[in-house]
């Protein structure tokens, strides 16, 4: 076994887990109804979440690698069947996402540019780390996509200033199913490990990744499709805009949940302290209901994983 030695480890919300379907979608993207300024009619950004996209597939698949290598491992078999239902929907995730960085790309983003940087630092970087540390890496990022998850879901009027609807319901879907698995990685880290140094030395590598790598690749987005970005008044005033609706502290993307990404740092953190059973009762009728959810046009299919011996 490669991991840390097993020890004695109870889940704290193990009895409050909402269920994790796996949840096939057909989104269909049209790259003539694409938004390029989705999020709150920022271009840089929205820049931010067009690069997140992009290296988030690089993060799911490592999630996915690492979550199946470790599944072996894991005793309780309740979590072993929601590391399944995690791998399920992370794979889908990164279907979607590769789906619509293709219609990005049709629209001067530099798609293949980053995929190529992004498989560089995965697959030549974390990829090769000793796997404890691709546990505690995997930990550390669903860290920061429930964070995202939950600032969006605080946020709901956010979706909708754009008209691009197929673009509101991958990033919904998507807020949903973080918040649905995101104590799972946490829970096979401490069942597995529970050393929190180690801990630690995975959420620097996934803030490191989040919130310095890709808003570096965000940057340059806007310049490298439209080079007179640079001479432009109305860009700049753009850019003010954007590191407000970021970083702000009111109500910033990261500015605002920065108390929420540092709890990560107690020794008695658990995802569940940030308790969103009511966003997610309340999204998935939004999201959900076969006749008047957003996604119920998108969605083809739907399981529950069963218990694995």
């Amino acid at each position: 076994m490669t991991t840390a030695t097993i020890h004695s480890y109870v889940p704290k919300n193990a009895k409050q887990r909402p269920e994790m379907p796996i949840r096939h979608m057909d989104f269909q993207f049209d790259g003539k109804q694409l938004d390029d300024t989705f999020f709150r009619n920022t271009e840089l950004a929205s820049a931010y979440f067009e690069a997140l996209s992009i290296f988030l597939t690089f993060g799911e698949d490592l999630v996915i690698d690492t979550a199946r290598h470790h599944r072996q491992f894991v005793k309780d078999p309740e979590l072993k069947r929601l590391v399944t239902a995690l791998i399920g929907q992370e794979a889908i995730h990164s279907k979607m996402h590769n789906e619509f960085n293709d219609v990005l790309a049709q629209h001067r983003f530099p798609v293949g540019l980053y995929r190529f940087l992004a498989d560089k630092v995965f697959e030549h970087g974390f990829k090769k780390l000793p796997n404890r540390m691709q546990l505690s890496l995997m930990a550390g990022i669903e860290h920061f996509t429930a964070v995202l998850a939950e600032y969006m879901m605080k946020h709901e009027d956010i979706f909708y200033e754009s008209f691009d609807e197929k673009q509101r319901a991958l990033w919904m879907w998507h807020m949903l199913e973080e918040s649905e698995h995101k104590d799972v990685a946490y829970d096979v880290f401490q069942e597995l490990s529970g050393d929190y140094a180690l801990r630690m030395q995975g959420f620097a590598l996934a803030a490191f990744t989040i919130v310095f790598l890709i808003p570096v690749a965000a940057s340059l987005i806007p310049i490298m499709r439209k080079p007179r970005n640079l001479l432009s008044p109305r860009y700049w005033k753009d850019v003010q805009r954007s590191l407000a609706v970021m970083v702000g502290p009111k109500d910033g993307v990261y500015g605002s949940t920065i108390k929420h990404i540092l709890d990560y740092t107690r020794r008695d953190f658990h995802p569940s302290d940030h308790d969103t059973s009511a966003y997610l009762e309340y999204y998935k009728e939004k999201l959900l209901n076969p006749k008047t959810g957003l996604l119920a046009p998108y969605l083809t299919k739907e399981f529950v994983p069963g218990k694995r011996a």
